[in-house]
């Protein structure tokens, strides 16, 4: 499903179930020795649709530790992202000559439990929702939103090592083309490198599914 909303160069995996003995290397075992069985086993199905995905473009296993706030330490050379819902995990990878950040993100096509929508959106987002769920009520907007805003701090993050609250980015989604944009409210550090205002994505839902991808390229 999630090749269908990144780009060319972008290698992905993604795994609809856990497979019962999915391997770890020690080190990421011990990244969830204490973790309850579910999060372990999202947690392997997820690392191994990363070593899937780095596979196709030439990299051999290896373990992939987190860095800050869990965020997976890709080997030298390469960006990605990792997600995983409810019957569902994934993985996208990139050499960084290709991308200079990778954010994914899934999430099952129901609303947002209750006294959520409130939390993670901004007043303009509430009423573009409003205007969606009117012209086409068959997608859960409020959720696809959510989905854009983990995707937009996924690419975030790696890029200049500071939190992004849900507060931060402002997500207007495209309805006609499958995409979306990220403008954001908070200026990116100096030492980014690059100017850094918003991104761009797609999204999909299809399935009982709704996925998210931004592919920051150079």
């Amino acid at each position: 499903m999630i090749e269908a909303i990144l780009p060319a160069g972008v290698a992905c995996a993604e795994a609809f179930s856990d497979p019962p003995h999915a391997a770890l290397f020690p080190e990421e075992e011990a990244l969830v020795a204490r973790a309850v069985d579910k999060r372990r086993r999202e947690f392997a199905t997820g690392r191994g649709c990363a070593r899937g995905a780095l596979a196709a473009l030439g990299v051999a296993p290896a373990p992939i530790l987190a860095g800050d706030r869990g965020a997976p330490l890709w080997p030298p050379g390469f960006v990605g992202s990792i997600t995983h819902c409810s019957g569902y995990r994934a993985a996208a990878v990139a050499s960084a000559r290709d991308a200079r950040a990778i954010g994914v993100d899934a999430e099952p096509d129901d609303a947002l439990p209750d006294g959520v929508l409130g939390t993670v959106t901004l007043p303009g987002e509430r009423a573009r929702l409003r205007d969606l769920a009117l012209a086409a009520p068959g997608i859960s907007w409020d959720r696809l939103l959510f989905c854009a805003k983990e995707a937009t701090y996924k690419a975030w993050f790696p890029l200049t090592g500071r939190w992004l609250g849900f507060e931060d980015a402002d997500i207007t989604i495209n309805p006609a083309d499958g995409t979306f944009e990220a403008r954001l409210l908070v200026e990116a550090p100096a030492d980014t490198g690059f100017p850094l205002t918003g991104f761009t994505g797609r999204w999909l839902a299809a399935g009982g599914l709704i996925l998210a991808a931004i592919v920051q390229v150079p």
